[in-house]
């Protein structure tokens, strides 16, 4: 299937529209939401959740016997916070580290809810329950409904996180500063948390509990190695999140068999790898290059320094040298002949032969300042 016609399938084909629709809805919450997660090194929280909302689903259906989207996602986010407000309480009260009770929590959580969903599948109607689409996702079954749903509270949590913009940017950078301008840092720190188990119930239907926590972590983790500011970050993590999750809708629509939620996941995970190569300040491919040239430079210095120091011993400065004694001198063997191309080029030395090198006026006085600087710093 060419692009054009892809395109004209996100338009026009009801099935797909409605997928990608959702999952740019998802992207959107959780890379806004997940860059404070990331912000905070709480970047296993989402796991934790997204594993801990599994008990409360199930719950909810045996209680209320509807598999109705909205009614899901209540019982999935009580059971999400209430995981939450154990983690913090462990971690308050008692001397396990916040790692091992997310571990403590998800396990206990997750398995409660295998459980339930064992004893759901042996009940009269559990071919109509559908359950266990949220152990994997299943965006193919996502419905207008559900994405009406989704984009009411998605947008209202974009809109708290707004409206507490200023306190948010305090609780992730200087919580303490914070508490020391009166505001309410343990309050504000349950409102996040709970945006955050918002956006993760959110995605349950769309990638799954087992997936879930890649949509919060990765956008944000992606997002960071562009920027060195929140309000950027957020922006990219919501437009790389809302990204994948169309791509990933497109690429599961043209090719047979292929799950909606892990193909999301799969183009997320590439955009947090070029970012992690290409961003310009933070990119490994960046920094190699930066590195590189660094390394470069100290060895220009180094020659030229290499040239003062043996002139030195002359009482004629630009007394020629033979450039094995500066292979000799030099770490970097291979590179001496290219550094003193350079040194030449901005006319710091002259080549006296084939074989011999000297500095020229500019070249020693360029020696001096640069040794001069250094001692000048020590």
């Amino acid at each position: 299937m060419d692009l054009f016609a892809l395109l004209n399938d996100l338009f026009f084909d009801y099935t797909l529209r409605t997928v990608a629709l959702g999952s740019a809805v998802l992207g959107i919450v959780s890379g806004a939401l997940g860059s404070y997660a990331v912000l905070r090194k709480q970047s296993l929280l989402g796991d934790a959740i997204s594993h801990a909302a599994l008990p409360g689903i199930a719950i909810a259906f045996l209680l209320t016997g509807s598999k109705q989207t909205l009614v899901l996602i209540l019982g999935a986010a009580i059971a999400g916070w209430i995981g939450t407000l154990f983690v913090m309480s462990i971690v308050r009260t008692t001397r396990i580290k916040f790692d091992s009770a997310l571990g403590l929590v998800l396990s206990v959580f997750f398995g409660f809810g295998l459980v339930l969903l064992t004893i759901i599948q042996k009940r009269p109607d559990a071919t109509q329950a559908g359950l266990d689409k949220f152990l994997f996702g299943q965006a193919a079954a996502l419905l207008e409904r559900d994405v009406i749903t989704m984009g009411i509270l998605g947008a209202i949590a974009i809109l708290i996180t707004m409206v507490f913009w200023k306190e948010f940017k305090l609780l992730s950078f200087d919580p303490d500063f914070g508490a020391t301008l009166g505001f309410p840092m343990k309050f504000l720190d349950i409102l996040l948390t709970t945006l955050i188990v918002l956006a993760i119930v959110l995605g349950l239907q769309t990638v799954g509990v087992v997936l879930m926590s890649a949509m919060i972590v990765a956008p944000a983790a992606a997002a960071r190695q562009w920027t060195d500011h929140l309000g950027t970050m957020v922006i990219l993590s919501s437009l790389f999140g809302a990204l994948a999750g169309i791509v990933g809708a497109l690429l599961s629509s043209s090719i047979p068999r292929l799950p909606t939620g892990p193909t999301i996941v799969l183009c997320i995970s590439t955009i947090v790898v070029v970012s992690l190569f290409l961003a310009p300040r933070r990119g490994l491919l960046w920094n190699w290059l930066r590195d590189r040239r660094n390394r470069g430079r100290l060895h220009v210095e180094a020659i030229l320094e290499g040239l003062y120091s043996l002139a030195s011993s002359h009482e004629n400065p630009e007394h020629a040298h033979s450039i094995a004694v500066l292979r000799l001198m030099s770490s970097e063997k291979a590179g001496v002949d290219k550094s003193l191309r350079k040194l030449e080029d901005r006319g710091l030395v002259r080549s006296v032969n084939s074989d011999k090198w000297a500095l020229t006026k500019a070249g020693v006085l360029e020696a001096q300042n640069k040794i001069k600087m250094r001692e000048g710093a020590n």
